[in-house]
């Protein structure tokens, strides 16, 4: 499971445990059945009627993605590139072909496979490009529908507060305070409902899925930058630097926070 996401829901259960336990006197007055089928309901309904079916379905699959600890082989694509630029620089087309038979990454093997099957440098950048292209308006989609989701959760909660409303007003003339209160609370619990599942659901799943697709895009104009030098025949070790900059984090792209920093930059007063 992914780090993060098991630290989320550890929290954000614990978080529930507390207000539950100690903010209020009875935690079953926070479980209303009722009120928690008008929100799920109203919003899947609202889904469906906005997204195709093929999409809608992809919802299960796409939880268990945020779910799933997908680590990107970044130091294994960059190895490859670089082995097998050299070994392209050298003329040996064999080793190259037996070399790409071994590499696990599609995007990679198709741009490899173009320069061994003498595709033009342009041609094979502008199918990879297109790749990228259809790849993140693919996964923007499918991310955006969790935002959705995430707007329609509050609307449907007060819809079911209305509703809880409309029914108190039939209560209003008999006069029974306890009915009445008891009543009021149930009607506000499907706005707590929506709000809840908007905030601690959809948006993080949504946000998620934003954050693997960045990921994935650098990984992605990373191996197309490779490519790029390779047909070129830029040297491996060049490569090697190059590729390497799109994984490196830095704090600060201008301080490393070495020694001796602070003496070099404090001799560089403005005068």
């Amino acid at each position: 499971m992914n780090p993060s996401t098991l630290i989320g829901i550890v929290v954000s259960t614990a978080f529930l445990a507390v207000v539950l336990l100690f903010a209020v006197d009875d935690p079953m007055l926070f479980v209303d059945v009722p009120g928690l089928a008008i929100v799920l309901g109203g919003t899947l309904a609202a889904t469906f009627l906005s997204y195709p079916l093929r999409e809608v379905l992809r919802i299960v699959h796409l939880v268990g993605t945020v779910f799933r600890h997908e680590r990107l082989n970044t130091t294994q694509d960059i190895d490859e590139l670089v082995r097998m630029s050299r070994l392209w620089i050298q003329g040996d087309l064999r080793a190259v072909e037996q070399a790409l038979s071994q590499v696990t990454n599609p995007f990679l093997r198709t741009g490899v496979q173009l320069i061994i099957d003498r595709t033009p440098e342009a041609d094979i950048l502008d199918l990879l490009q297109w790749r990228i292209t259809r790849m993140r308006a693919k996964e923007t989609a499918e991310a955006q529908l969790f935002r959705v989701m995430a707007n329609y959760a509050p609307a449907f909660g007060m819809l079911g507060t209305l509703l809880g409303l409309i029914n108190l007003m039939d209560l209003l003339g008999a006069g029974d305070m306890n009915a009445i209160g008891k009543q009021l609370g149930i009607a506000l619990m499907t706005t707590f409902y929506g709000v809840l599942l908007a905030n601690l659901v959809f948006k993080p799943v949504a946000v998620k899925l934003e954050r693997r697709t960045e990921q994935r895009l650098i990984l992605m104009n990373m191996v197309m930058e490779g490519i790029s030098m390779m047909c070129n025949r830029r040297s491996p070790a060049v490569m090697r630097e190059t590729l390497k900059t799109f994984a490196a984090r830095f704090d600060d792209e201008i301080f490393d926070g070495q020694r001796g920093a602070a003496g070099h930059g404090a001799s560089r007063r403005p005068t």
